[in-house]
């Protein structure tokens, strides 16, 4: 074997044994990529590397992340999750499994307006939990509709790992938006039906709401509450994907625009003050230089790993891969898998996928295609042990009786339905391309 592809291969694996030695990913990244490539091709790295993160700081596409973040976290602020959770749980009445499925609506709203995990997790676990508990639902499930749904933002737009994967790929953020919006609903839809037939086979672990707690509020008095609660961010959703979606907007117009209305939509709840938007803009430059930090470094990482012809390297490995294109394609899922037991989904974006890629490329395989199982995949990411940071939200906010054991008991049907979401969007492309392809991407 090549000098070069040794080094490759110790690249990898140091990266993983500073990982597991609890070093931050973003200077794990940092120091295999420098320390292998200096020693692979000397000083010559340090000229190369200035380029490709000036490309990286200067790329208009990405200019849309902070403005979503800022959206996401302003709407938090608005305690939106808790007005619509209030509105939900009165209306889903004597139906069991009604505030399961409340909870899983809620996940979508703010999955589709926040796209934030963790603040959508612990807003869920603070306002839902204990009133599950109390209801009799099964902890488990009350853990794991929970975890799940607060990681829906994820592949529902707009999200940031679509945003990346379409820099990564070289591929329209519209696009990509449009092909996750029906594999995100179907994959909300499948939870909906796991309670639905929890309701019927097991009803003691999904108790409906109480006839006396549902009376508290009138039908007009819910009404009028579901208009003021519910339309605000389905009206902001609506005009930021729309404007992308139907090319009216690019991403980064679309983001302002969602900015903009998330200030407008907390103003309206009564909620706007000039602390909630310093706080906002504090939290949202923390989040965006924590993203681009990892992004820089993992810059040096790809530079260093191609330079000693990592890709290549990598592409001899498929060619023992059996299958065929289909093979690379679930060889390069099951990694994702694994390596969402260990690292975030970012640093899989930025290491996983630019590795295979070259080999699909070849293969003619359809990138839109591609970037949505991507995306679905990722969505394990977060409620895998030990580090699915769902998990560690949750663990963080639950009450006393809630053990670690119940939490990560609850997850397994949920990891379970988003690989079997994963399946059907293989199985069936026209999930993931159709819509893209009849409003003309």
């Amino acid at each position: 074997m090549p000098l070069n592809e040794i080094l490759a291969l110790l690249m990898l694996v140091s990266f993983f044994v500073l990982l597991m030695a609890g070093i931050p990913v973003a200077l794990t990244l940092a120091t295999a990529g420098l320390v292998f490539g200096y020693i692979g091709f000397g000083p010559l790295l340090f000229h190369l590397l200035p380029s490709r993160i000036f490309g990286v700081v200067t790329n208009y596409t990405l200019i849309a992340m902070p403005l979503f973040v800022f959206m996401g976290v302003m709407l938090e602020k608005s305690r939106l999750a808790e007005d619509l959770m209030e509105v939900i749980a009165h209306a889903s009445g004597n139906l069991r499994g009604g505030l399961g499925i409340g909870i899983i609506v809620v996940g979508v709203l703010m999955g589709a307006t926040t796209g934030i995990v963790g603040a959508t997790v612990v807003t869920l676990g603070l306002l839902t939990l204990p009133t599950l508990l109390r209801r009799g639902y099964d902890r488990g499930l009350s853990c794991g509709v929970i975890c799940a749904s607060g990681t829906l933002g994820q592949i529902i737009p707009p999200s940031l790992i679509l945003i990346l994967l379409a820099d990564i790929l070289n591929e329209s953020v519209g696009t990509l938006f449009a092909a996750a919006m029906i594999p995100g609903l179907m994959l909300a839809g499948i939870y909906v039906v796991y309670i639905l037939g929890l309701g019927i086979v097991r009803p003691h672990m999904v108790p409906a709401v109480s006839k006396a707690e549902r009376d508290l509020i009138s039908r007009r008095e819910l009404a009028g509450k579901l208009l003021r609660v519910v339309l605000p961010p389905i009206a902001l959703v609506c005009a930021v994907l729309g404007s992308i979606i139907g090319g009216i907007a690019a991403p980064t117009e679309a983001a302002s625009m969602g900015a903009l209305g998330s200030i407008l939509v907390t103003a309206l709840g009564g909620r706007f003050s000039f602390r909630v938007l310093r706080e906002t803009t504090e939290t949202t430059t923390r989040i965006t230089a924590m993203m681009m930090f990892i992004l820089i470094c993992a810059q040096a990482f790809s530079l260093a790993f191609r330079g000693l012809q990592g890709e290549q390297l990598v592409q001899d490995l498929f060619a023992y891969v059996p299958g065929g294109t289909n093979g690379a394609i679930w060889f390069l899922m099951f990694i994702i898998f694994i390596l969402g037991f260990f690292i975030e989904w970012i640093e899989i974006s930025y290491i996983a996928v630019p590795l295979f890629l070259p080999i699909f490329i070849a293969a003619g395989v359809d990138m839109v295609w591609l970037a949505t199982l991507i995306c679905v995949n990722l969505q394990t990411s977060f409620l895998t042990p030990p580090f699915g940071w769902a998990l560690f939200f949750l663990r963080g906010v639950a009450p006393p009786e809630i053990t670690t054991g119940d939490i990560y008991r609850g997850i397994v049907p949920f990891v379970a339905m988003q690989l079997l979401a994963l399946v059907l969007v293989f199985l069936y492309p026209g999930l993931a391309l159709w819509l893209p392809k009849t409003i003309g991407w």
